[in-house]
């Protein structure tokens, strides 16, 4: 079943959306319509549904001025206009569809068409996700699962040297030079990575105790086996060396 949510500053547009959408009812339910962009905004940003049917001409606030305000847009966005000089600026806000009015039934069917297989091909790829995890989260294959590009990506603890911060990024770095960049603080990196492998050394590092060649005491740094030099901080030099 389709959530659906209406935005249209014209109540008898809402109205003939409904009515359409109703024709639907076995795979569409409206969950909220709104007249007013501003309250609709409050809803988007609390509340989870699958699809906005949203009007782009509205006085206070216009479609494409809302989509920019959203905090996080998990759902398709349908645009509905009477007028067809919108179509580009929707596909750039990466709209699933256009639909013009009066919106035409064949037209709308089209669109839950989209919808329904866009959302059936997410789901299949969750439950795909979700599988691959916990099978390289096993205790047999444990790797370290990371999520760069669009893509999942499975790492043998052995075959990371370290991992450097940078803001709200981390950056794995790899036996073979080879750097995968995930959007992940370096607390939240240190939780994934076993801890009797692995130290925070310092704010910005996080090494692989087994890649350590050298710990340079009086200057506070190490030398892994790649020739690396990593720093360790003042405030982590003595955990350090219990780790050790």
């Amino acid at each position: 079943m389709i959530k659906a949510v209406i935005i249209d500053d014209e109540p008898k547009a809402i109205q003939s959306l409904a009515w359409e959408l109703n024709n639907f009812e076995r795979e569409v339910k409206i969950v909220a319509t709104f007249s007013e962009p501003e309250k609709a905004l409050s809803y988007i940003n609390d509340n989870t549904f699958d699809c906005l049917f949203l009007d782009i001409e509205m006085p206070s606030m216009d479609g494409f001025q809302l989509l920019d305000k959203i905090n996080k847009r998990n759902f398709f966005v349908v645009i509905t206009t009477a007028y067809n000089e919108y179509a580009i600026k929707a596909l750039k806000k990466d709209a699933i569809d256009y639909l013009l009015k009066p919106i035409d039934s064949d037209d709308l069917k089209e669109t839950i068409t989209k919808i329904k297989n866009q959302l059936f091909k997410d789901l299949n790829a969750e439950k795909i996700e979700n599988i691959l995890i916990k099978f390289n989260n096993n205790l047999f294959n444990k790797k370290i699962t990371v999520s760069s590009d669009g893509k999942l990506i499975f790492l043998k603890p052995d075959d990371i040297y370290y991992v450097i911060s940078d803001g709200n990024y981390s950056t794995f770095v790899l036996d073979n030079q080879k750097k995968i960049v995930v959007t992940k603080k370096l607390k939240e990196i240190n939780e994934l990575l076993p801890e009797d492998s692995f130290f925070r050394i310092h704010n910005s590092y996080i090494v692989n105790l087994h890649k350590i060649k050298e710990f340079l005491k009086t200057d506070g740094y190490v030398i892994l086996e790649n020739n690396i030099k990593i720093p360790v901080s003042r405030q982590r030099k003595t955990d350090f060396l219990d780790k050790l």
